[in-house]
């Protein structure tokens, strides 16, 4: 699977009565439903630890670009219309600021590696605390409840998997308890966040700006509300994508998809 395609539904799987495996492209299996699999006898692999580093890379981009406005910037520069640069111009520190991370799985925590290279506080909300050797690593801070993450962060990223926990995780109330100066920056999952309340937030500057890598869906539809504001940032889901890692992932999948059908055990199998 790449790009979540082809579907697998049960008329698919009906269709394959011999299928042994799928390989599925990433990390995120929120695509699949495993329980349909399973009684199908059809293991899955998923592709999860190469795209860590990439994507916690894209997740420092984002937060530096939205930070001092490189978009805007860049518009500004090469616009026909500009005859000088304004000096109050303005963007915000990151060097010191506090960065809130909620999902301090693989990637989460690479991007905390990043993050204590900017001088940055650390604060992150888990479904388990990690061990204290490895908080101190990074100098993160474990918040049991994501209000106190969300209240004291300068940057709220969010690097969680989607489940029907974290669906629309931040909403309406969890938007207004972030800092007016705040930015949100989404490396996980379009329907982590509820759209139309970020686009109010935005709207009403309930929060500084957004940086996005994910959507729903994606592509936007081209006159959706998010696409219009100034103080949003929008990539087209580009965690993993470097020649390399895409290379590496191909290549795990045929991995897993030889030792399915020689009925060995399947490398990076989701159970």
């Amino acid at each position: 699977m790449w790009y979540h395609k082809p579907a697998i539904n049960e008329e698919l799987l009906q269709s394959l009565p011999n299928l042994k495996v799928v390989a599925s492209s990433g990390v995120g299996i929120d695509h699949l439903d495993l329980k349909l699999l399973s009684s199908y006898g059809v293991k899955v692999a998923n592709t999860p630890f190469i795209v860590s580093t990439d994507t916690a890379d894209l997740g420092m981009a984002l937060m530096l670009a939205s930070s001092r406005r490189v978009v805007e910037g860049h518009e500004m520069a090469v616009s026909p219309d500009t005859e000088y640069f304004p000096a109050d111009w303005l963007g915000v520190e990151v060097s010191g600021a506090t960065l809130g991370i909620v999902g301090m799985g693989t990637i989460g925590y690479k991007v905390a590696e990043r993050a204590k290279a900017f001088e940055m506080k650390i604060l992150y909300h888990n479904r388990n605390q990690r061990k204290k050797e490895e908080e101190s690593a990074v100098g993160a801070a474990y918040c049991k409840k994501i209000d106190d993450l969300l209240q004291q962060s300068d940057f709220v990223l969010l690097a969680v998997s989607l489940t029907p926990q974290t669906r629309k995780l931040i909403g309406k109330r969890e938007l207004e308890l972030m800092k007016p100066t705040a930015i949100l920056i989404n490396i996980s999952r379009g329907l982590v966040v509820d759209q139309d309340a970020l686009v109010e937030a935005l709207e009403n500057k309930v929060i500084r700006a957004a940086a996005l890598d994910v959507t729903y869906p994606e592509p936007l539809p081209r006159d959706h509300p998010l696409l219009k504001l100034k103080n949003v940032i929008i990539t087209p889901h580009i965690g993993s994508a470097t020649k390399k890692t895409r290379w590496v992932m191909m290549e795990e999948m045929a991995e897993s998809i030889e030792a399915g059908l020689a009925g060995l055990p399947v490398p990076r199998e989701v159970l």
